[in-house]
């Protein structure tokens, strides 16, 4: 058994809350630009006094709506402003704030709105705000919960928060302040409810201080991120994933101004005119970045160069990795000549697709392939790559930019320990972890040991204090022969190249592995037209023998990876794309293995047909 710790940096008052912290903001700079607003001209700033105004105008409406102190309030809503406006409005009255994803169906929604005995929920647009009438409508128990339901644009409909917020006009500032002060660090903020991969979902309740001590000593244990002069970011991630609303907090603690944008389709044109200095991504988001790059070479006639910068920027990063690692002494000479060119020639262009201002990325939600990380890092991009789980409040471990080591998640943040157990699973205890499961007594039961959390994932400790997560223990694959296989690390590689969208392995209880794989229409319109074929749809690529050929190159690649027991002998490509709509992906765009599974049960018979 290993441990590894990080000492608290920042401890903070048992009676202050979130909130405390957009009052603090207000107080060093009531000018200062919080959040820019993006509209038809544009980004606009918004000045922390005309956050802290419309936030407080809105909590007056809740508090004259009947609202009291621990009163739960739902919000359902693509990433947006107005998201971040509702969520401080509602801890400024005391309530607490339960996320549901904007993609939710009618059953998680009412799930959701009665174990949380939610009252009041926010709704983004006018079909948001019938979905919910309608749960409601058709729920005897919600309807008798009188559930009120207020639209979020602005649009002169009542209700909305124009009309919510006038509607509060006769409460006090004495009144508020009772509300707004009424939690402290051990109340809960949030109930936030996982993605239900493995059953119904679990409540998560997340605490003041779990939002708020995370956020200050985030802010001091990267300094290089969000204590920089003009520090900001562009938020694409769902504000109902933990992570998100996180980052948020620590944004709001850096004073590192903040951006929304609806989705990862609007965010690379986003990215050019907002110009973040930083970014919170995901795995996918980079190789998506990495396909486009390489096939605007490929169209320009520049493939072999790419190639080589690419290649270059890969082994410079390993170079300066084993340097770091004490393995070896940098880059030659060579490879440095090779990456100074291609620094002045190409990685520029590679950056400027992030905005052209970006200092560092933190890769978080998933795991990010090893190539990926190293070909951004190489590439003038320095991605950190980051661990944690929505019981985690998110970050409970992540790489520095003084201490990194690529392929891991870096070391304990602040004020945690992690533990390896010794059948390899991941136990977590500090600041981040959540105070339960919301009226579940079984579900905590199983959740801690000796105090730690019990994350469910497997993972490895160095000397120096790095996790590596190297998969999930209920993921683990035993084949027929007793061989166990993780399949996290195949898929990864798998999903590396251009061709693929998404690979799931499977095999458990069988005489070998195999795998499912999607096609990204993309990736398949640019491949082929990088190779001088013509277009396919993916329906008809899925039996083409060159992309055949080609996956099954991918597939040899990650078999590299693993012993001849643990290796796929075949594969199964789908006419198919897995999505959080589909079911098979959660918002965070996580994979749904169970539902994989369940859903193409013919196609794995017929792998061992």
């Amino acid at each position: 058994m290993r441990e590894a710790s990080t000492e608290l940096l920042v401890e903070l008052d048992a009676a202050s809350n979130v909130t405390d912290l957009l009052l603090e903001r207000h107080a060093a700079n009531p000018a200062h630009a919080l959040y820019r607003r993006k509209g038809p001209n544009g980004w606009a700033d918004v000045p922390a006094h005309r956050f802290l105004q419309d936030v407080s105008a809105l909590a007056k409406g809740l508090i004259a709506g009947g609202i009291e102190p621990g009163d739960t309030v739902a919000v359902m809503s693509p990433t947006s402003y107005e998201w971040t406006l509702v969520d401080f409005a509602i801890w400024f009255a005391g309530g607490v704030t339960v996320p549901i994803y904007e993609t939710s169906s009618a059953q998680q929604v009412e799930w959701i709105i009665q174990d949380a005995g939610v009252r009041r929920v926010f709704a983004a647009d006018r079909a948001t705000v019938d979905l919910v009438s309608g749960v409601v409508a058709n729920s005897a128990l919600l309807r008798d919960r009188l559930v009120n339901v207020v639209r979020m644009d602005y649009d002169g409909e009542a209700p909305d928060l124009a009309s919510l917020a006038a509607a509060g006009a006769g409460v006090t500032d004495m009144e508020l302040e009772r509300h707004r002060s009424s939690a402290g660090l051990d109340d809960v903020a949030s109930l936030v409810y996982t993605s239900g991969i493995t059953g119904r979902p679990k409540g998560c309740e997340i605490t003041h201080g779990n939002f708020a001590l995370v956020a200050k000593n985030i802010v001091a244990f990267l300094p290089e991120l969000l204590q920089q002069e003009q520090a900001r970011t562009l938020m694409f991630l769902p504000l109902a994933h933990v992570l998100a609303r996180a980052v948020q907090v620590v944004c709001l603690a850096a004073g590192a101004t903040l951006g929304h944008t609806p989705g990862a389709a609007q965010l690379l044109e986003d990215l050019g005119t907002f110009r973040p200095t930083f970014l919170l991504m995901v795995p996918r988001i980079f190789e998506k970045v990495r396909a486009t790059a390489a096939h605007k070479a490929a169209a320009a006639g520049k493939a072999r160069l790419f190639r080589a910068a690419s290649a270059t920027a890969i082994e410079y990063s390993r170079e300066e990795d084993k340097r770091s690692r004490g393995e070896g002494s940098g880059p030659g000479l060579l490879c440095r000549i090779r990456h100074g060119i291609f620094d002045r020639l190409l990685y520029p262009r590679l950056r400027h697709a992030f905005g052209g201002q970006v200092r560092y990325t933190v890769s978080g939600a998933s795991p990010l392939g090893l190539e990926d990380a190293h070909f951004f890092q190489g590439a003038g991009i320095p991605v950190l790559e980051g661990y944690g789980l929505t019981e985690t409040t998110a970050p409970c471990t992540v790489n520095t930019p003084l201490r990194t080591r690529v392929g891991s998640v870096g070391i304990p943040i602040p004020g945690t320990t992690i533990r390896v157990a010794e059948d390899g699973e991941i136990l977590v205890k500090g600041i981040g972890v959540f105070r339960g499961y919301h009226a579940n007594q079984a579900a905590n039961a199983e959740a801690f040991v000796d105090g730690f959390f019990r994350t469910g994932d497997l993972g490895e400790l160095d000397a120096r204090g790095f996790l590596t997560v190297t998969g999930r223990k209920k993921d683990l694959l035993v084949t027929a022969g007793g061989k166990n296989v993780a399949p996290g690390p195949l898929e990864e590689t798998i999903r590396a190249h251009h061709l693929v969208a998404n690979a799931v392995v499977v095999g458990d209880g069988k005489p070998f592995v195999s795998a499912l794989v999607t096609l990204d229409p993309e990736g398949v319109d640019n491949w082929r037209s990088e190779q001088g074929l013509p277009a396919l749809a993916v329906s008809e690529a899925i039996t083409d023998p060159a992309v055949v050929t080609a996956v099954q190159e991918a597939v040899d690649q990650a078999n590299l990876l693993v012993s001849k027991a643990e290796s796929i002998r075949s594969f199964s490509l789908l006419d198919a794309q897995f999505t959080v709509e589909s079911g098979h992906l959660t918002p965070s765009l996580k994979l749904k293995r169970a539902a994989v599974v369940r859903d193409y049960a013919e196609e794995i018979v017929k792998l061992y047909g």
